[in-house]
């Protein structure tokens, strides 16, 4: 059973005595990732590949940092984890890569309910290639992909399905197995962006047997730096578009440049604590056990979605509350499974900025507009109307929490 007083304690932000809402553009810091990025400058500061102490010790923390993601991840291999600068970056460049693969004709399937960082690029790419692109929607009644249309649009000529696995803007969770299904029977790649799935639910490639998966640690408690996953062999195979000097080989062949080593070291700060909450809060785990950290990891992130579970509840409830309030995407709290604690919303008579504006002078921090969802907000018909506002949860948040924001609705509509 999660200890909300003690879990708060771990992030120094929270004593400020606002309330961080606005968790899905990007969380708070767990003091373990602090600690972490501290410690990189204050004892390994350096770049690396170097013969001297400092560098060595950079090049150590950074293959540590591979190994928990990989456990965070459920990678087979340290080598299919690339850091980068966020998300929309990495995806950018590898999609390079994978152009090269491409040929006149070949389609391309994207989705109207993902983040534009998992649009545009495939989007590019099919230009330059001369490539179709063909698009699954989704129903606006409840924000769910339409999976039929996807099944169909997976033809012979497919060579990658790109997919949310949940949405930045509604909270859906996405049937990405089946996607992935879908694009192999058909010989194509399948690209995840899991960046809204990472902080509520366990990840594990391997099981989706996912093509490539990309994250933000910023998203998930930790510093401003992306991953990507990637499967080892087609690492290996892709052509990285990089400086002649750089490594040949994954990951280090897709790390152009210099690389922020002490965000890096802050990931792993990041999965030193989500590990810390699954040997506090979940099943005991054997500490002699090569699995440990993996375990830890995955009792960490049940423990914190069953928590979020209740707030979620909660939060839809509230919401469903104040009069002339229309929730986008799911709402019935029989489905509560199939989505993650990010909910938006119109409340008649105000925009979506001014709603913002007002809860921000009460110290309740939230999103509004598209927040690059920009294919799912003008699918609703909200883009000329500001978007919608956004609220997310994190399992830092509070039962006190959601009820104060509830009642600061209802009393702008009675205003």
């Amino acid at each position: 059973m999660l200890n909300i007083e003690t879990i708060r304690a771990h992030f120094p932000a929270l004593s400020s005595g606002a309330t961080f809402f606005d968790n899905p553009g990007g969380t708070q810091v767990a003091r373990e990732v602090i600690e972490r990025m501290q410690n990189y400058y204050l004892h390994m500061n350096a770049n690396d590949g170097g013969a001297f102490y400092t560098s060595q010790q950079t090049d150590a923390i950074v293959f540590e940092t591979r190994r928990a993601v990989a456990d965070f991840l459920h990678a087979t291999r340290p080598e299919e984890i690339i850091f980068g600068q966020n998300m929309t970056s990495l995806t950018f460049h590898i999609s390079r890569s994978i152009a090269r693969l491409l040929e006149p004709g070949d389609e391309l399937v994207v989705t109207r309910l993902d983040h534009d960082a998992n649009i545009s690029p495939w989007l590019w790419i099919a230009e330059d290639r001369g490539c179709q692109v063909r698009w699954v929607d989704f129903r606006p009644e409840d924000g769910t992909l339409d999976m039929q249309t996807l099944e169909q649009a997976v033809t012979s000529r497919t060579k990658l399905v790109a997919i949310g696995y949940a949405s930045n803007a509604l909270g859906t969770i996405n049937d990405v197995k089946r996607a992935v299904q879908l694009a192999h029977s058909v010989g194509a790649l399948c690209f995840i962006d899991a960046v809204q799935y990472a902080p509520h639910r366990s990840i594990d490639v391997q099981e989706l047997d996912c093509d490539f998966l990309a994250c933000s640690a910023y998203k998930f408690f930790g510093p401003h730096t992306g991953i990507l996953y990637g499967k080892y062999a087609l690492l290996e195979d892709l052509t990285a578009y990089k400086l002649r000097p750089a490594g040949k080989h994954a990951p280090h062949k897709f790390e152009t440049g210099t690389q922020s080593f002490e965000s890096i070291s802050g990931i792993l700060g990041t999965l030193d604590y989500l590990a810390w909450v699954g040997t506090t809060f979940g099943a005991p785990i054997p500490d002699d056990t090569e699995q440990h950290r993996f375990l830890a990891l995955r009792a960490g992130m049940s423990v914190l979605g069953e928590y979020e579970e209740q707030l979620s509840l909660a939060l839809l409830e509230g919401l469903k509350s104040v009069s002339g309030l229309h929730i986008w995407g799911i709402t019935d709290p029989q489905r509560i499974a199939s989505r993650v604690p990010t909910y938006s919303f119109s409340l008649q008579k105000w925009s979506p900025a001014d709603i913002a504006a007002k809860l921000a002078q009460n110290d309740i921090y939230v999103w509004d507009g598209n927040f690059y969802a920009l294919s799912a907000i003008e699918r609703l018909g909200l883009g000329e109307k500001g978007g919608v506002v956004r609220v997310g949860l994190a399992h830092y948040n509070t039962l006190q929490e959601i009820e104060r924001l509830i009642a600061l609705l209802k009393d702008m509509q009675a205003a």
